[in-house]
């Protein structure tokens, strides 16, 4: 009985996000309500209010899934090791491959504001880490540098997704890194960066 509620539970939860994501595909958070998100889900308002308090709740609880699931991927692999720091973008592209419409929705202009910081701010502290304990710079220095880094890669991937993912997560992936570790060079050809 408890597993059929179970997945009850989990289908009730599914089914809220997938229709906040598409409300929030037409308009700004604000303008959404409670009371919207339950009529595309089909769902009544007391059942909604068994799961979240608003819809800024259930928006914050997405988030923080997506958070988790690439802090997982983050710390799968050593960003130290090129091959494996191109394994890790390319299994965190798939994973938003996997997920496209929800990235283009969260991630477009007056989609959900805190999205992308939660975004940057995971990727942040894994790169500051990872950096603090391989390079004997500054903590300032590395922190500007992730900062650069990172906003440079999401701004990638946005256009990325814009231009409907037209090249493979594997292939964004070596050219996220091109760019990470070769910077202007990779453009004038006097470095041999990878591309495979």
């Amino acid at each position: 009985m408890s597993e059929k509620l179970d997945r009850r539970k989990k289908y009730t939860r599914k089914v809220l996000k997938e229709s906040l994501i598409e409300l929030l595909a037409e308009k700004p958070m604000s303008e959404i309500t409670v009371k919207k998100v339950c009529e595309v889900a089909d769902i009544n308002r007391s059942t909604f209010y068994t799961h979240y308090s608003d819809h800024y709740e259930l928006l914050g609880k997405m988030e923080e899934e997506i958070t988790e699931d690439m802090n997982t991927y983050l710390n799968s692999y050593s960003y130290a090791i090129e091959e494996e720091s191109i394994q890790m973008t390319q299994k965190i592209l798939e994973y938003i491959t996997e997920n496209k419409f929800m990235f283009q929705t969260l991630l477009k202009k007056d989609g959900a504001p805190t999205f992308e910081k939660r975004m940057m701010d995971v990727t942040h502290r894994f790169l500051v880490e990872n950096w603090k304990s391989n390079n004997n710079d500054s903590e300032a220095n590395v922190t500007y540098l992730s900062t650069f880094v990172i906003s440079g890669a999401i701004h990638v991937i946005k256009d990325w997704i814009k231009d409907d993912m037209d090249q493979s997560p594997k292939e964004m992936a070596v050219l996220i890194n091109n760019f990470i570790n070769y910077g202007l060079s990779y453009l004038d050809g006097n470095e041999r960066p990878r591309t495979k």
